[in-house]
């Protein structure tokens, strides 16, 4: 595979080789297993919530998941377009799906990007607001700003890079880290047997796409995550998602919500060769991303 032209910035079919580059080896991957990634027990994962094109919350990211240090250790990013920080009113976060798919190409067997929905939005033409505007017009509008009558070319190869993320990370320790998960109430539409298979175009429609319900869900109950947890052999549900102020938060009995986008935004460390750890445990280890902001790849991470 030859590398990708330094010129994405601005060619969309440079910009489109490396997506497509990028999706090829997410898809391709040995430790891919249909829709889902599974991570072995040994190593460690950094697992984050929404990024919404927060550049440096990922650089800080970078810096403390060490991937360089050992290739056993891993990173989950989801939620990576979107965000508030608008450039002459249009959303460029377009940028970031390129910076993740070099990632994904200079780390393939370490960066994992999930799938999440305001990327599903964005592939399938789906409008989305955050609050600040309907995110699919303006990041269309990026899209056009940078690649004029091209646009589409770019468009296109983020619907393919899209469509290769994976749904789940499943470890062998017990852990799932996901955008999401199905709501209660919604059960009876989803499919709970899609991990063991691949993801149909439909699965990313809503109402009731498998992949549509897996990163919309809120709500979920203790009983709901209960029985989820026994139907997939899970100890642990790791998601982002729902908005958690302290940049953490517990769904009892066993989900986590991460936030790594704002100024309280956390990310946690998993031990993949320890068994999974409780939700409680993860709160009260998790690393604030700002404490990340100064560390170079050579420092210990911070208390």
């Amino acid at each position: 595979m030859s590398a990708p032209s330094s010129t994405w910035s601005s060619n969309a079919n440079s910009f489109a080789e490396l997506l497509h580059q990028a999706a090829e080896v997410m898809r391709n991957s040995p430790l891919r297993d249909k829709c889902v990634v599974r991570l072995p027990r040994r190593g460690e994962l950094l697992a984050t919530g929404d990024i919404h094109d927060n550049t440096q919350h990922l650089n800080a990211v970078l810096r403390a998941a060490r991937l360089d240090e050992s290739p056993d250790h891993h990173v989950v990013l989801h939620e990576l377009i979107h965000g508030e920080r608008l450039v002459s009113g249009m959303d460029m976060s377009h940028r970031m799906l390129a910076r993740v798919a070099q990632l994904v190409l200079a780390h393939p067997l370490q960066v994992h990007p999930i799938l999440a929905n305001h990327e599903i939005a964005q592939y399938r033409g789906q409008h989305i607001s955050k609050g600040a505007g309907d995110n699919l017009e303006l990041f269309d509008a990026g899209l056009e700003y940078v690649f004029g009558d091209d646009a589409q070319i770019a468009a296109d190869a983020i619907g393919v890079l899209v469509r290769a993320m994976p749904l789940a990370i499943l470890c062998d320790n017990g852990v799932m880290v996901s955008h999401s998960l199905p709501s209660s109430a919604m059960m009876k539409h989803f499919d709970a047997r899609v991990f063991e298979r691949e993801l149909y175009d439909e699965d990313f429609d809503g109402p009731y796409g498998a992949a549509y319900l897996m990163t919309w869900g809120r709500g979920q109950t203790p009983e709901h995550l209960e029985s989820l947890a026994r139907e997939w052999g899970r100890s642990l549900f790791i998601a982002g998602h729902a908005h958690a102020p302290s940049g953490i938060d517990v769904r009892s009995p066993n989900m986590v919500i991460l936030n790594s986008d704002h100024e309280q935004a956390r990310a946690v460390v998993i031990d993949l060769a320890a068994d999974a750890p409780t939700a409680q445990s993860l709160v009260d280890h998790a690393i604030a991303i700002q404490s990340y902001f100064d560390l170079d790849a050579s420092n210990e991470r911070p208390a």
